[in-house]
């Protein structure tokens, strides 16, 4: 073998290693996930258990019982039933009445406790879903979170529902027929359960392909529904640039490779499930042939063979019956490694260890000697600023020069590389976000309203408003009279993302909610650059109440907005290269003055 081979065969094994340890930790870390979901619930657990062994017993008990009534029935005394064939059949009943109310009771118990954990489930990671700073979703999309909160957890409740109960009796079914087999009659037990080390050679191998087919199954329904989700939310943009044959393309694709996990999952199925029936009607004939030769020589008797058949009959079931819950095992087995993953993504923007209350928030912000790089791609470079408490600024430049990111850092949702902005003086990142979302506030151009009435819209600003208080926040902002006018005036459904609105009417009750929420410190982003002139101007008058008396950064490409500013930063490449009044900057003929000419020629 040449050096190239010897190094491919090295690297071969290191990636073997890197994956097993790989897995080995993904298996743990779900294995973790799971045990914490059903700590909470141990008694009723240990309850269902027992109720799981009890029920595999009385279940059991019936061939045998069968075959010692048989024995009993064929040699009886006299006329009349024997006491032995009496018994058997009230132990018969007794086994039947036992089965039923334990299969009664564990459903009772582990139905209410599976619902449960699932409850549990959908709370922890929808709520931990919120907590993730927006670095994650520029980087997880919504189709791949949708996915998790419903194709892994569904795959979830199958494990909880009947996976793991029909796991344990199975398991206790073929450890307890393997005891009675050798009880009832050794040589025949030994005939029997000659086929059993073909049956573990057919499921291990059926475990080692069965593992990444099913790992590939659920990253291929993810990318499905990644592609429908996004296809759907984006189907304005779909429609109007027929991009329709392209995204048949793409799901065509996705749904192909969906289609074939699948496919190769039932071909192993059609391979273990006959083969293990195959095996089954081998022993069935070995105890046939071997058995009914032993009755016929009088050293067997018959009750003995039938319980033997009837057991070894139900030793194959369970076995094929596992075949199917191993295949759930695997689907939630990927599912819970999704999951977990996703639970121990840290938020990128965390809580103080050692937090500081401010006592009162003048609303002084500094940026000091920040620097900010997003994906090792600097931004913002060794930026100082102060904007004094009651100040509104204003950030102006080209698309991509960092005014959102000086926002997104005031608002903290980033934190910087390098340096630290304060406010009044206190690092934010020793701020709990609380705290700081009382003092910070932020109003985008999306506007975004939530299903729910107008009310309930601007109440989000302070969720413990009356309503009177509401309707004083929309009459300052000027707001009152077209919500009055909507056919149930505050009581108004928005609908979906506030559809039943005008852009400038969403924007308007945005204001009313910032405005109701009074913080100290107002971010204003690209807030009017969606609007028609008439709605600009009605949004402008809103303006100068909204701002009145806090401190405020506004960033805006249309320039009639920064006029209300104090003052004006213009960001380019990530730097602060002009600072002064509007009025100051446009008399200075240099980069705000060229900005605003090249704006008033583009009203002409």
């Amino acid at each position: 073998m040449n050096a190239t081979d010897s190094w491919r065969g090295v690297a071969a094994e290191d990636t073997d290693a890197l994956e097993g340890k790989t897995a080995s930790l993904l298996q743990r870390r779900s294995r973790h996930l799971l045990g914490s979901l059903l700590r909470p619930y141990r008694s009723r657990i240990r309850l269902g258990t027992g109720l799981i062994v009890l029920n595999t017993a009385a279940d059991l008990t019936v061939p045998f019982l069968v075959g010692a009534g048989i024995d009993a029935a064929i040699r009886p005394s006299d006329r009349h039933p024997s006491p032995t064939l009496l018994a058997v059949l009230a132990g018969l009943a007794a086994a039947v009445l036992v089965e039923s109310i334990t299969s009664w009771v564990f459903l009772r118990v582990m139905g209410r406790t599976t619902q449960d954990v699932l409850r549990d489930l959908r709370r922890r990671v929808f709520t931990h879903f919120q907590r993730l700073s927006l670095s994650f979703y520029e980087r997880y999309t919504s189709g791949r979170v949708i996915a998790r909160l419903t194709s892994d957890i569904d795959s979830i409740t199958d494990l909880l529902s009947t996976g793991i109960a029909d796991l344990v009796s199975n398991m206790l079914s073929i450890a307890g027929i393997s005891v009675a087999l050798v009880l009832l009659d050794r040589p025949l037990a030994a005939a029997t359960l000659a086929v059993f080390p073909a049956v573990i050679l057919l499921s291990r191998w059926f475990r080692d392909r069965s593992r990444v087919v099913y790992r590939t199954t659920r990253r291929t329904v993810a990318l499905v529904i990644v592609h429908f989700v996004e296809s759907l939310g984006g189907i304005r943009a779909v429609q109007a640039f027929r991009r329709e044959a392209r995204n048949e393309e793409i799901m065509a694709d996705v749904n192909a490779r969906y289609c074939d996990a699948n496919v190769e999952s039932i071909r192993l199925l059609s391979i273990l499930a006959p083969g293990l029936h195959l095996f089954g009607r081998l022993a069935t004939a070995v105890v046939l042939i071997y058995g009914g030769t032993r009755v016929l020589d009088g050293d067997l008797q018959i009750g003995v063979l039938v319980s033997f058949v009837l057991y070894v009959g139900r030793f194959f079931e369970p076995l094929q019956e596992l075949s199917q819950v191993y295949n759930l095992l695997q689907a939630s087995s990927a599912a819970l490694q999704n999951l977990s993953g996703i639970l121990e993504e840290t938020p990128g923007i965390p809580e103080p260890s050692d937090p500081v209350v401010p006592l009162a928030v003048t609303g002084a912000v500094r940026l000091d000697n920040v620097t900010f790089a997003y994906r090792n791609d600097p931004v913002l470079h060794q930026v100082s600023l102060h904007v004094p408490a009651g100040q509104v600024v204003a950030l102006v430049g080209r698309t991509g020069a960092g005014k959102t990111t000086v926002a997104r850092l005031v608002s903290r949702f980033w934190d910087p590389t390098t340096g630290a902005v304060l406010l009044d003086d206190i690092d934010l990142r020793q701020i709990p976000d609380a705290v700081l979302r009382r003092h910070v506030a932020m109003v985008t151009q999306e506007s975004f309203l939530f299903s729910g009435t107008v009310a309930d819209n601007i109440a989000l600003g302070r969720p413990e408003a009356s309503r009177d208080e509401v309707v004083a926040a929309a009459e300052a902002i000027g707001a009152r009279r077209f919500i009055e006018s909507l056919p149930q005036g505050f009581d108004t459904d928005v609908r979906k993302r506030g559809g039943r609105l005008s852009s400038g009417q969403r924007q308007l009750v945005s204001f009313a909610r910032a405005f109701l929420a009074d913080p100290r410190v107002l971010i204003l982003d690209e807030a009017t650059s969606s609007l028609d002139i008439p709605s600009e101007r009605l949004v402008q008058r809103a303006l100068k109440t909204l701002l009145a008396g806090r401190t405020a950064i506004i960033i805006a490409h249309r320039l009639s907005t920064v006029d209300i500013a104090d003052r004006v930063l213009v960001v380019d490449d990530g730097h602060i290269v002009e600072d002064g009044s509007p009025a100051d900057l446009r008399a200075s003929g240099g980069h705000y003055a060229a900005l605003h000419a090249a704006w008033r020629d583009s009203l002409v």
